[in-house]
Order: structure tokens, then C-alpha cells, then sequence
């Protein structure tokens, strides 16, 4: 497995083709993950998308990039990766051509060849797309033993718009799957996410979807506000500070949920993943130096499964980032101190996508987290 990154600031399309190198520019599978105003001019995209045009060549507007440990908001980081035995195949949905996120999951599955399939990256749009379902529906036809890992595009902190694109300039709405294939490819992955929890377990009795509505058959808001005193007038920013963590309703898996907005005249909330009717779930607050353990404690759990990654994949929330600020390479600089000197890419997201553990086969949508995948080719 060969890896090159490289780092582009510029704004001039006739920069591009002397700049980028030929190593990069013959690998089989290229990362674009940049900024989102960086990945609208069609004219740089589209040049280097030429000048890859043997590669899978996916971009994806992001929260920030990640390098190594490095960090970094502005511009674009290409990641290329060529595999020596693995094969990949790669396929594109767009929201608007099915009837929900659900059936955009299942169709894209249905896609992606069953025979020796091992994993499958999958991106989407960060803002028409419901992950939890989308997520759902891909783990409805995944042949056993395969997984799933990847994460929703990201627009910084605008929430404005995601892009994502396969081979084609990037658009809003699209979702991209990539399969890998063979039996030479080991995959371990992982999440961390570091919050504390405090006060009372408390019971979903009105949702829907991502709406919450009640706990305790008491209005959801209001019960929130009381817990964040003061703080209650900073919502929905200071919300990233304090996540729910939610236990599914059969007790097995516990995610962490962001609180994207909040309604007064219906005393809901809106979440950035499902909330069920049925779970449970419990106030969580930051602690920076746990959330930089929970990015240990992942790492290492990856380490597990391979004890000497060759390349590892991080996708982490734009919740994290804004919590963290100034010491956001911290995350980074824990998976180099666990893994050693690995080349590292990934991005900030509206979504990570992970399975909740080594025990579970099914990918989950989560909020707030640090999700890891590593790779190893024999």
C-alpha cells in the first residue's frame, strides 16, 4: 500500500498542473477533502479531476482536514492511496432520485458486487440526507462480515451546504459508496468520544425521527434548560458543550446525540442523529482532556485488530472542533503517539459513521466522536 498527500492553497487552475505530483495523480483511489468555498470553483476541481481521471476520484466538502496531525480549515488536502491487491469499486447516489434516506442506503448497497467484498467507505451529503436512515438501509443487504465506516460532509460551522463528488464535480444531495475487495485487506475501526454523564436517566415518551419531544412524559426544552442554567441563553450554541447520550431501546449500543436546534413553540429539539421512542438517555458534558482520552482509548481498541496499521482514516465532528478550538490537534496528535509515524487523513463531519464495536457487524450514525479506521494490506 503506498500513500501521497498532498496540500493545496492555491486559486489558480493553471497552477494545478505543475504542482500536483505524478505519484499522486496515478493513484487508485484519491481524497479531495477540502473547503467548501474551495471545492465550488468548478474550474480547479474540474482540472484536477482531469488530470486524475484514472482514479476514484471522490471531494468532499468538510469541518476542517486533517494531514498528519496537522489540522487545517482553508484550501484542499489530496489524499491519494494505491493498493496492491485490493480492488475497489465505487458508485453514486443522489437523494433526489429516491424516495427517502432510507431507500438511498438500500439502493446504494444493492449497487456494490457482494462477492469478496470486505469494507465499504461511505460519504454523504451532510444536509439533506438523515444518516441514522441512510445507515440503516445500507446495513439491510450487507453481506456478513462486511463493514461499514465513513462520515457526512461538512460546510465549517455555516451549515449551509455539503458537497460531494464522485468522478464529477461535486453537488449537494449525493452519497458515495466504496467497496473494497480481497482477502489481502485488514480493517479495524473504532470511536471515541470522551463526554461525561451526569444527572438522571430519562425516558424518550415523544419523538420522531431526530425531533425530540418529551422525557418523562415532560417537555424535552424545558427539562434541558433547567439542567443548563444560565447557558440555557446561549442555545443552540452552548448545546454542543452538552450532548445526550442516548442507549438504544435494547440496551446494547450508546451514542452520543448533538442538538442542532431547538423549537420553543413545540418545547422540542432537533438532533443531528434518531432519537427513538422507547431509548433512554442522559446529559453529557466536556471535558477537554476527555475527549482527548476517548481518541486514545479508540486508538488503541483499533490496535487491537491491527497491531500495525499502514494507513488510518479519522473522521471527526464539527461539534469536537468548535468544543476543543485551540487544542484540536490534540485529537490528532493521540492517534501519532498510539500508531507511530502512519500516514493519517480524514476531515471534520456532520456525522460519523462507525460500528459501535468489534462485536457488532452494523454501522451507527454518531455525533460528536472521533471515528477511526485503519488498514493493512498482507
Amino acid at each position: 500500500m503506498a500513500i501521497t498527500t498532498q496540500q493545496f492553497n492555491i486559486n489558480k487552475q493553471e497552477d494545478i498542473k505543475e504542482s500536483l505530483s505524478e505519484t499522486l495523480a496515478s493513484c487508485q483511489l484519491i481524497f479531495a477533502f477540502g473547503n467548501r468555498y474551495f471545492l465550488e470553483d468548478n474550474a480547479i476541481v474540474q482540472k484536477l479531476q482531469e488530470i486524475c481521471s484514472d482514479a476514484h476520484f471522490i471531494s468532499c466538502s468538510t469541518s476542517g482536514q486533517i494531514a498528519g496531525t496537522n489540522v487545517s480549515d482553508e484550501g484542499l488536502i489530496l489524499t491519494g492511496i494505491s493498493f496492491e491487491h485490493t480492488e475497489l469499486v465505487s458508485q453514486k447516489i443522489n437523494i433526489s432520485e429516491v424516495k427517502n434516506s432510507y431507500k438511498a442506503g438500500l439502493a446504494l448497497s444493492q449497487q456494490l458486487p457482494a462477492e469478496q467484498l470486505k469494507h465499504v467507505l461511505l460519504f454523504s451529503d451532510g444536509h439533506h440526507v438523515n444518516g441514522d436512515k441512510l445507515v440503516e438501509g445500507f446495513n439491510k443487504n450487507l453481506p456478513s462480515g462486511v463493514t461499514i465506516t465513513g462520515g457526512l460532509a461538512g460546510d465549517d460551522a455555516r451549515f449551509e451546504k455539503t458537497l460531494l463528488g464522485l468522478n464529477q464535480l461535486p453537488d449537494t444531495g449525493n452519497i458515495i459508496a466504496v467497496g473494497l475487495y480481497g482477502d489481502h485487506l485488514q480493517i479495524a475501526s473504532s470511536h471515541g468520544a470522551g463526554f461525561d454523564t451526569f444527572g438522571p436517566r430519562r425516558s424518550v415518551t415523544k419523538s420522531k425521527d431526530n425531533k425530540l419531544y418529551q422525557l418523562d412524559n415532560k417537555d424535552a426544552l424545558d427539562l434541558y434548560k433547567n439542567y443548563l442554567g444560565d447557558l440555557a441563553d446561549d442555545l443552540p450554541g452552548s448545546a454542543l458543550f452538552f450532548p445526550l447520550a442516548l442507549t438504544t431501546n435494547d440496551g446494547k449500543s450508546q451514542l452520543v446525540r448533538t442538538i442542532l436546534s431547538v423549537d420553543e413553540s413545540t418545547k422540542s429539539m432537533t438532533f443531528a442523529g434518531d432519537i427513538p421512542e422507547g431509548s433512554t438517555v442522559q446529559l453529557m458534558r466536556c471535558n477537554p482532556d476527555h475527549l482527548v482520552d476517548g481518541v486514545y482509548d479508540a486508538a488503541n481498541k483499533c490496535l487491537e485488530g491491527i497491531p500495525a496499521p499502514q494507513l488510518a482514516l479519522l473522521i471527526s465532528c464539527v461539534g469536537r472542533k468548535i468544543v476543543l478550538d485551540q487544542r484540536i490537534e490534540e485529537e490528532t496528535e493521540a492517534i501519532q503517539d498510539t500508531f507511530g509515524d502512519i500516514p493519517t487523513l480524514g476531515f471534520y463531519s456532520y456525522g460519523e459513521i462507525c460500528p459501535v464495536n468489534f462485536n457488532n457487524q452494523f454501522a451507527q450514525l454518531h455525533n460528536q466522536t472521533m471515528t477511526i479506521t485503519t488498514f493493512a494490506e498482507l
